[in-house]
């Protein structure tokens, strides 16, 4: 049997983990990667067993995990505490690396034997912010050897070119469009010609929205995920998240615009390529639409043939990682093979 390799995309809204089952199918497992932390009491340990609620008890605190987190930081108008901020790690939150193992290990489990690899993703340098990976990276590696596995990292969106353009020879956009980054990534026959993040993503629309609107940002975010049509807002609170979403749309799109302009070396594309998008924040209702409107704006430097979602959008970063530990292990089998010929 195959060793279970796995992929963990590392998001700032949700922790996805990937695995292939012994029937060749890929297993997603998805939580939500945010926490809140209560008081301990007798009654609130009760409570939270009887509803089945995930928690973990450090010190005098109680910490709330996941979903049911959000769900109740909701009810009791409360912000939710997130390891990550602004798409990496957040150094100025205290209980960020314990509580990041204990969400990675709800995910994927710990490894099942040694020396088995697990790729996670990490975002591209920035463009519009001033900061560096190395923390980020350092905490997510050193959660995986915690649970026995061999660290591998790779850019996000290139994992997304790995798992939605096969068909096209890994050449084309793909796009992560997350809660605290937006990573892009131009790929020519799996090799990344540009790969850039921005700071302005989900997280941004939230922040924005909550102010014009008088509410907090965990608000703001249920706003966004009930039901919004960008192509068709019912009320103010909508309006509002339309414009963020075209403002946030179009900076992106000027950026790989600049980018590729400014890039020495940038292959040539011969054929119109495709853009995917993936990532929590292209979930709402007429993403695409409003993604392609403000494309035509534009004079792009790069032949488009169609703009799509991924097939799994919350998943595709994580599948594509899987496939990257996967060609890995293929590789590793066949030298071990040779070398007992």
């Amino acid at each position: 049997m195959a060793r279970k390799v796995k992929g963990l995309d590392v998001g700032t809204m949700n922790l996805v983990g990937a695995t292939q089952a012994d029937d060749g199918s890929i297993k997603i497992k998805l939580m939500r990667h945010c926490f809140l932390d209560v008081d301990v009491s007798p009654f609130t340990k009760k409570m939270l067993l009887q509803q089945k609620v995930q928690y973990v008890e450090m010190g005098k605190k109680v910490y709330i995990l996941g979903e049911s987190a959000f769900e109740l930081a909701n009810i009791m108008n409360k912000v939710i505490r997130r390891p990550m901020k602004a798409g990496v790690m957040s150094p100025n939150e205290s209980d960020a690396a314990p509580i990041f193992g204990l969400l990675v290990e709800a995910v994927i489990g710990k490894a099942d034997g040694p020396n088995i690899p697990c790729y996670y993703c990490v975002p591209a340098n920035p463009i519009d912010a001033d900061f560096n990976i190395v923390y980020h990276s350092g905490i997510i590696a050193g959660a995986l050897k915690n649970l026995g596995y061999i660290p591998k990292e790779m850019n996000e969106a290139h994992a997304v070119v790995f798992s939605e353009l096969a068909d096209q020879d890994f050449t084309g956009i793909g796009i992560s469009c997350g809660g605290g980054m937006v990573n892009v990534c131009v790929s020519y026959k799996t090799i990344p010609a540009v790969a850039f993040s921005t700071s302005r993503a989900g997280d941004w629309i939230d922040k924005n929205v909550a102010q014009v609107l008088g509410t907090n940002s965990t608000r703001a975010a249920a706003l966004k995920e009930k039901g919004v049509n960008l192509k068709s807002p019912k009320n103010r609170e909508e309006e509002a998240i339309g414009i963020y979403y075209r403002n946030l749309i179009s900076y992106t799109l000027n950026n790989i615009k600049a980018k590729f302009e400014s890039t020495e070396g940038i292959p040539q594309f011969p054929d119109p390529v495709d853009i995917v998008c993936s990532g929590g924040t292209s979930l709402v209702g007429g993403f695409i639409d409003v993604f392609e409107e403000e494309l035509k704006k534009m004079e792009f430097p790069i032949p488009i043939n169609k703009v799509r979602l991924a097939t799994e959008p919350l998943n595709a970063t994580a599948k594509g990682l899987l496939l990257a530990a996967l060609n890995d292990e293929e590789i590793v089998q066949e030298e071990r093979k040779k070398t007992t010929k």
